[in-house]
């Protein structure tokens, strides 16, 4: 004898999904703002946008160390909400400095890997768990079929996939110029400390430049580094010259 749903039950079933469907939905339409609208009106959304892969990389004489590009993406990880995996191979990452970038150490999920293969696997993997505030890969090459396959992880479960591009050798980074399918791209150098009105060091500024932005446009910025909750500063374009002693101004996301 064939038994059949009672109507209620499938009525339940069916909102359940259709919830889970919208739930997803709206995610993905979300962005983080930075909370500079210099920035943000730059960016498609208003900021970066959740269920997308961004990539970053060290500029200038952090091209292969990466440093400010890590703090960059630290920063940004920390304004998230729910705990980050970090996916490397080099374990060498100053716990600290990520901490006085605003993400705690207590957030972070470390997976360290002795093939880049794995952890692009862990990347992809937890990005399409979807249960992560965000997803970050430390990766040397990120060819176009795979930054695909971490892309559409990120659009299915809604998490924000950074990509931090760090090499070995100064050579290696001439494949950051090749076509993938972040929906933004960063490449973030040091520049010359905050000037301060008394003897010391002031707040270390970054050049940001936004080498591409899909829907949008390229630009750059000069900023000053995160904070302790992960924001930036913004200067005046020509703040970092010697002559100029412009001063940040902080900016809290919304």
């Amino acid at each position: 004898m064939r038994t059949f749903a009672r109507p209620s039950a499938v009525i339940e079933e069916l909102r359940e999904r259709i919830s889970k469907i919208e739930s997803v939905s709206a995610r993905k339409a979300e962005s983080l703002p930075f909370g500079i609208a210099e920035i943000d009106t730059r960016l498609p959304g208003g900021g970066l946008a959740f269920g997308a892969l961004h990539e970053f990389a060290g500029g200038g004489a952090g091209t292969v160390d990466g440093a400010a590009a890590a703090l960059m993406v630290a920063g940004i990880a920390a304004r998230t909400k729910g705990k980050i995996l970090w996916c490397m191979s080099r374990p060498d990452l100053f716990a600290p400095a990520v901490s006085q970038a605003g993400l705690h150490p207590d957030r972070i999920i470390w997976v360290e890997a002795d093939r880049e293969e794995d952890v692009l696997a862990s990347f992809e993997e937890g990005l399409s768990f979807g249960g992560f505030g965000a997803v970050v890969g430390e990766i040397v090459r990120l060819p176009m079929m795979i930054s695909r396959r971490l892309q559409l992880a990120a659009e299915k479960s809604g998490t924000m996939g950074l990509a931090l591009r760090r090499w070995r050798r100064q050579t290696e980074a001439n494949d950051y110029g090749q076509p993938t399918a972040s929906v933004t791209r960063w490449r973030i150098s040091q520049l010359p400390s905050e000037d301060l009105p008394v003897a010391g060091v002031g707040r270390p500024r970054w050049l940001a430049e936004l080498m591409r932005s899909r829907a949008g446009e390229c630009a750059e910025f000069c900023v000053g580094a995160c904070d302790g909750k992960g924001r930036l500063s913004i200067f005046s374009p020509m703040a970092y010259g010697q002559d100029q002693k412009g001063r940040g101004r902080w900016h809290t996301a919304s």
